[in-house]
């Protein structure tokens, strides 16, 4: 790759190249203060034409690297960046074998780390980003890296994907600097990616040991609720919202059983940022 850029987030390291130049200076803008690795990276992934004269004509971007899914369908070279974040989503996705992978937002104080997971659409991104900015540090949005033998959550704070109303409620919090460029007409709408702040940078090789996991849900007419998750019900749902469990086997099965047991899985209901604020302190402060 002629435009390459290396990246270490956390405990991973990525090595991103493009055969255009375009997505390799957004993703230099959006992780600025992000250290390089120091040796070799864990992952790869390469930004390619899908054709050859599609580098020219009507630039189409194919995302490869160490894993790959051959039916992935192209990108358009504008979204070039969300391209370059998809890409490292599958390689963990596919070849993340060091820890237990959880879809799940993440945030930590004084040591402990709260856990966020549900479906597109629940909330969970916009309220880890809320609370990274009010007192919390931001472990990670995408994945939560659950160490398979001490049952710590490792840090992974990629940029976090803010969608549709998101945006405009982070561009007041966080201030429009920290947002990368507009990617409108992607496959998931309109996006905006808001770089965590430098607290969540500095100690991205801080763990923190699991203390609770929510599920929340948003509706603006949403009356504001709690709601305990048993055992049984909250470890299917876990299993579901990792990619990796399956190919872990037994150490899967104990590192997620372990940590469903060890902590309080509650369900919450909001209608606005406020009160799902509001909620998590209050179910923080009585662990």
């Amino acid at each position: 790759m002629k435009h390459v850029h290396s990246l270490q987030v956390g405990p991973v390291a990525f090595r991103i190249g493009s055969e255009w130049p375009q997505p390799i200076a957004a993703l230099r803008a959006l992780y600025a203060g992000y250290p390089e690795p120091e040796g070799v990276c864990d992952f790869t992934v390469r930004l390619e034409a899908e054709k050859p004269w599609r580098r020219w004509i009507r630039p189409s971007v194919a995302i490869r690297g160490d894993y790959t899914l051959p039916d992935a369908a192209p990108l358009a070279l504008e979204h070039g960046l969300l391209a370059a974040e998809m890409g490292m989503n599958l390689q963990m996705a596919l070849g993340q074998k060091r820890y237990l992978l959880l879809h799940a937002s993440t945030v930590e104080r004084d040591g402990r780390a709260l856990l966020m997971t549900g479906a597109s659409g629940a909330g969970k991104s916009t309220l880890a980003a809320l609370l990274g900015e009010h007192g919390w540090r931001l472990l990670g949005d995408e994945f939560a890296l659950l160490d398979l033998d001490r049952g710590r959550i490792h840090p992974f704070p990629r940029a976090i994907s803010l969608k549709n109303r998101a945006i405009h409620v982070m561009e007041e919090v966080a201030g429009a600097e920290r947002l990368g460029p507009w990617l409108r007409g992607t496959p998931k709408g309109t996006i905006r990616h808001l770089r965590p702040n430098a607290e969540a940078i500095a100690r991205m090789a801080e763990p923190a040991r699991p203390a609770m996991l929510l599920f929340p849900s948003f509706g603006r007419d949403m009356e504001r609720a709690i709601r305990p998750v048993g055992q049984a019900e909250v470890f299917v749902r876990m299993t579901q919202a990792s990619t990796n469990y399956v190919t872990l086997g037994e150490r899967g099965f104990d590192a997620l059983a372990g940590l469903v047991k060890s902590i309080p899985s509650l369900a919450i209901d909001y209608s606005d940022t406020e009160t799902a604020l509001a909620l998590v302190e209050e179910l923080w402060s009585g662990l």
